[in-house]
């Protein structure tokens, strides 16, 4: 778990990280971050000379923001966690926002990150799967169900590997970090190998490396392409571990795109500027939207 305290600007005025204890369940998970959320109002208390004034959560799996619930997240194990609740409980009754990991982090990008003033952008990070957030005038839509953004599910190769979500040929298994490593692992002979590694053939000029890494832009180009085709961002924000590899990833799938365009308005493909720092200054955000929409709380 990452958190910090954030200013009104965004400044990161405290940062702490913890284990999120999942390796004794998801009620140990919970109490990990009430303990967490506690611990930080009240290192607010002592050495900034008062407790935050609200607060902002941001978690993986399916996340129902209206009612403050984390409905489901399948490698923490919770069902249906009142999260926002009990937040606010343990903060003295602070107000508290909840949001999913990848939106939160996407809205950081969008305002103060690399989509800063773009009225429109994609947020992509490549990780150990791939998600996506939809920005849209400062904000990131969420759709009707909670689900909007998941590129990741969007089937790049018909009747290909199967994804654990149940559909055959899902980008994630194609484009992600988890799915290049594995790639790699299997063609380099190295179990061990990694996508860091195979990024690293690729710019020692490695034919198998290439090959794989190939693959993955490839992929990623058509998922990329689907989504711009829809949502016609101005800005897309490529994160996570794979963005990593800098230009050795953005030449290729920039090029990989343009390739596939017809009629569509070919959008700034750009690195995330944030890092892994995005989730919690997106969590700061949310917690000072709260502050600037309730009266009664920014009064206080």
């Amino acid at each position: 778990m990452k958190a910090a305290l954030v200013g009104a600007d965004g400044e990161l005025l405290h940062q702490a990280r913890r284990s999120t204890g999942r390796e004794r369940g998801p009620d140990s998970v919970v109490e990990s971050i009430l303990a967490f959320a506690a611990d930080l109002r009240a290192h607010g208390e002592e050495h900034l000379g008062e407790p935050a004034a609200a607060a902002g959560v941001a978690v993986p799996g399916i996340v129902d923001a209206d009612r403050g619930i984390a409905a489901y997240a399948a490698n923490l194990g919770w069902r249906d966690v009142p999260l926002r609740k009990l937040l606010s409980e343990r903060l003295h009754g602070a107000p508290v926002a909840l949001g999913h990991d990848v939106r939160t982090g996407g809205l950081a990008e969008g305002r103060i990150g690399a989509g800063q003033g773009a009225d429109r952008f994609l947020f992509v990070p490549l990780g150990t799967g791939i998600a996506g957030a939809i920005g849209i005038d400062g904000r990131v839509e969420a759709g009707a169900h909670g689900f909007a953004g998941e590129i990741g599910h969007v089937v790049v190769r018909p009747g290909g590997a199967p994804c654990p979500c149940g559909q055959h040929g899902c980008l994630e298994r194609y484009a992600s970090a988890a799915a290049v490593s594995e790639a790699w692992a299997e063609a380099s002979g190295d179990r061990e190998a990694d996508a860091a590694d195979c990024a690293k053939a690729v710019d020692s000029g490695d034919p198998r490396a290439r090959a794989v890494w190939q693959d993955a832009v490839d992929a990623l180009a058509d998922g990329l392409v689907t989504a711009l085709t829809l949502l016609d961002p101005r800005v897309l924000i490529i994160g996570g571990g794979l963005a990593e590899a800098g230009e050795t990833l953005f030449t290729p799938l920039r090029a990989a795109v343009e390739r596939r365009v017809t009629f569509q308005k070919l959008p700034s493909i750009v690195p995330a500027a944030l890092g892994d720092t995005a989730g919690c200054l997106g969590a700061g955000l949310l917690a000072w939207d709260l502050l600037a929409t309730t009266p009664e709380v920014s009064a206080r």
